[in-house]
């Protein structure tokens, strides 16, 4: 008998459904308290209202799941402490897609004006018409979240496609970040961002929040009169007369991606896909500096790693109280905008967030103990744009200066510390943003870059990668189907057993501590780094005159940024020098230095303050007077609280901390309150300078540093900027 064609049916018989292979449950994630494994997202909707006066978002959120077993009992979502819960219910899935109920928001607290409706949504046609009541319940899960368990309806089937909706307010989250109109440049407006790496965003929404889990979204925000919204995603509509704003996004994305930024923002052209995105006082320099750039590096990564997949490549800047140096929202770049100043590290962190499209936002590490596999790939990614874009000399000085960068932390972490591992262990509890550090980044980049040598051609590796995106994109990965990806598009190797190489196993790559088993060739870079190391090693020659005269014949002002930070971060790392170096350095030096940008003077700095150097001790009360940044902030009191001046940091900060934004005054209390633990004594030193007696800031200390808003956790020292 012949063999039927299974795509044919034989006579009166009826078509079986068709129903999509399962997918495989995602990762087990220790950091998500969530049934995620249970359940398929199939997308998930925000309505969201922005309440600046109370410092409160409502929301309202849909999610459209399917059970992937029957009967589930309950739905257990990320949530947090900061979550009010108003509401969940239940309904079975609409005949069209993306049609939830109608949103409405819990009313606003006491003493707040009722804001006008939102549009609701229409119904689907032949949908049920109503929702079903569910109950819920709120459970502690870890200092940084809870869970969330919603009761489901007994009779719910797998692979029955149904709607949960919660109504909720979320005030002092995590993840938002409130800023009263004097934290922003313009001082006009009131200002809101969020963040949601690594596990914020379940402060911003009930959600799975894992990188192992990715759904499509879309969300309308209303705001006040005047505030422009931006997400990361599409906007798709705007109702100026009603301060209501639409956006969709169109592929899938895991929660911490999901992003929202509301201010007095004005856009500006510089790319056939991209805009820049400041307040008005920022919006010409952030113009002038990117126009036409972004497109540059765009069509080279592009070249490299296949088609931009996200539409729009747009850049926000923020104000300095934005947590960390840069982070790769999908279609909307969130930026510090204190890196203005600092050509070359604009570049570089811009650069690194456009390859974060390709590895971390198309494809994902399933958890983030496997970090490196958005980091390392992104960082390598980042470097291969550079090399075709500027060359590779400029490429190698980065890269050393970084790598200089990573092994300072790893002295100060010790080689056999656990978080020197790509992967690494996660116990439960610990935050995964601890987790955040240059191992990810650089030990995760020379694993990419050892791959990229046993292949003998960057080139054929950028074919291997642009394979590996196409395959994985829009999905999350661990390190095992990267590293079969490539011993299976490079069989030679395969059969060579590059994976099994004594000493350079893939398996050690991952799970060895300490430095990387190998680093890249940097010889390119030569013609930049030499000066530099020439350079250092006058000043540390003898006798000082003669090399302090042959220091200055070296004209500093011509080198580039990153030549001259990592010259003064070779100083550092020697500190405390020679008193009479120190003077001999400032000399030469402090007025020059004074003149550049904030990552060279903040080094300068942090030298004077390690070899306790009161004559330039002024221009470090200026700087911290005119920064309001975490990563220019956080370091110099680090510093200052470890030497002889903790008197001169508590009178500065008195002075500043109206100006710094809530949590960055927490953790600069619970640096100084650390560095007062052993007392403080009244310092003789005429020149110092100080002003307020150290007797009377020591009685001025508990007051101003033990209250109740400083924090129990400790404060992780921070030596080094990294984007996200």
């Amino acid at each position: 008998m012949a063999a039927q064609c299974c795509c044919r049916q034989a006579p009166g018989a009826e078509a079986a459904p068709v129903r999509p292979p399962p997918e495989p449950p995602p990762a087990l994630d220790v950091a998500s308290a969530s049934s995620a494994q249970l359940f398929r997202l199939r997308h998930l909707q925000l309505g969201l209202e922005l309440r600046p006066e109370a410092r409160e978002l409502a929301g309202c959120l849909v999610l459209e799941l399917c059970a992937l077993r029957p009967a589930p009992r309950a739905l257990v979502l990320d949530a947090h402490p900061a979550l009010r819960l108003h509401s969940a219910a239940f309904r079975r899935a609409p005949a069209a897609a993306e049609t939830p109920c109608a949103f409405a928001f819990p009313a606003p607290g006491p003493g707040t004006t009722p804001p006008p409706p939102l549009p609701a949504f229409p119904e689907a046609p032949g949908a049920e018409p109503a929702c079903c009541p569910l109950a819920f319940r709120v459970d502690p899960f870890t200092d940084y979240g809870s869970s969330l368990t919603v009761t489901l309806p007994q009779e719910l089937q797998a692979h029955q496609p149904f709607q949960v909706i919660l109504r909720y307010t979320s005030t002092d989250a995590p993840a938002i970040w409130w800023l009263d109109p004097e934290l922003t440049y313009g001082c006009a407006k009131p200002f809101v961002f969020t963040q949601g790496h690594s596990v914020c965003n379940r402060s911003f929404f009930p959600c799975f929040d894992t990188p192992a889990v990715k759904c499509t979204y879309s969300a309308v925000v209303k705001a006040p009169s005047g505030v422009q919204v931006l997400m990361s995603a599409t906007r798709s509509a705007y109702l100026e007369e009603e301060g209501v704003f639409h956006f969709h996004m169109e592929h899938p994305v895991p929660a911490y991606l999901v992003a929202l930024v509301a201010g007095d923002l004005k856009p500006a052209d510089i790319g056939p896909r991209s805009r820049v995105w400041a307040e008005p006082c920022l919006l010409p320099t952030a113009t002038s500096k990117l126009s036409g750039a972004v497109e540059q590096w765009l069509s080279a990564a592009e070249r490299l790693y296949g088609p931009y997949m996200w539409g729009r490549y747009d850049i926000v800047f923020l104000p300095p109280s934005f947590p960390i140096v840069a982070m790769e929202n999908p279609c909307l770049t969130f930026i510090i905008s204190s890196i203005l100043e600092s050509d070359e590290f604009l570049v570089i962190d811009v650069i690194h967030e456009v390859a974060h499209s390709w590895f971390g936002n198309a494809v994902t590490n399933a958890t983030w103990e496997e970090m490196w596999l958005s980091e390392g790939l992104a960082t390598y990614a980042q470097r291969r744009i550079t090399t075709e874009t500027y060359g590779a000399a400029f490429t190698c000085l980065e890269t050393a200066f970084r790598l200089d960068a990573l092994h300072r932390q790893m002295k100060l972490l010790g080689e056999d510390s656990p978080v020197s591992k790509l992967q690494v262990k996660l116990e439960p509890g610990v935050n995964p943003s601890h987790l955040m550090n240059l191992f990810t980044y650089e030990k995760g980049y020379c694993f990419v870059y050892y791959l990229s040598q046993l292949c003998g051609d960057p080139q054929r590796f950028d074919d291997f990668l642009r394979a590996y995106v196409e395959k994985y994109k829009f999905t999350s990965v661990v390190a095992q189907d990267l590293l079969d990806s490539f011993l299976s598009f490079f069989p030679e190797l395969k059969e060579q057993s590059v994976d099994c190489r004594a000493g350079l196993e893939f398996e050690r790559w991952l799970n060895a501590t300490g430095p990387p088993l190998a680093e890249p060739d940097l010889s390119q870079g030569s013609s930049l780094t030499r000066p530099v190391e020439a350079l250092f090693q006058l000043w540390t020659a003898e006798p000082l005159d003669q090399a302090a005269a042959s220091a200055s014949a070296i004209d500093i002002s011509k080198w580039r940024t990153f030549q001259t930070a990592l010259f003064l971060d070779r100083l550092l790392d020697g500190s405390p020098l020679p008193q009479e170096v120190v003077m001999s350095l400032s000399k030469c030096y402090s007025s020059l230095l004074d003149s550049m940008n904030a990552e060279i003077r903040i080094r300068w700095l942090q030298i004077v303050v390690r070899n306790d150097y009161y004559p330039d001790l002024h221009r470090v009360r200026r700087f911290l007077e005119s920064q309001m940044s975490r990563m220019y902030t956080i370091p110099l009191y680090e510093d200052l609280c470890t030497g002889a001046l903790k008197s001169f940091a508590l009178e500065v900060f008195y002075q500043t901390q109206g100006r710094l934004h809530p949590n960055l005054r927490r953790a600069i209390q619970q640096i100084l309150s650390q560095g007062l633990g052993a007392g403080m004594e009244p310092t003789s030193e005429p020149s110092v300078g100080l002003g307020r007696a150290a007797a009377d800031a020591d009685s001025d200390a508990q007051a101003l540093l033990l209250g109740d808003e400083a924090p129990s956790s400790a404060i992780s020292l921070r030596d080094v900027n990294v984007s996200a």
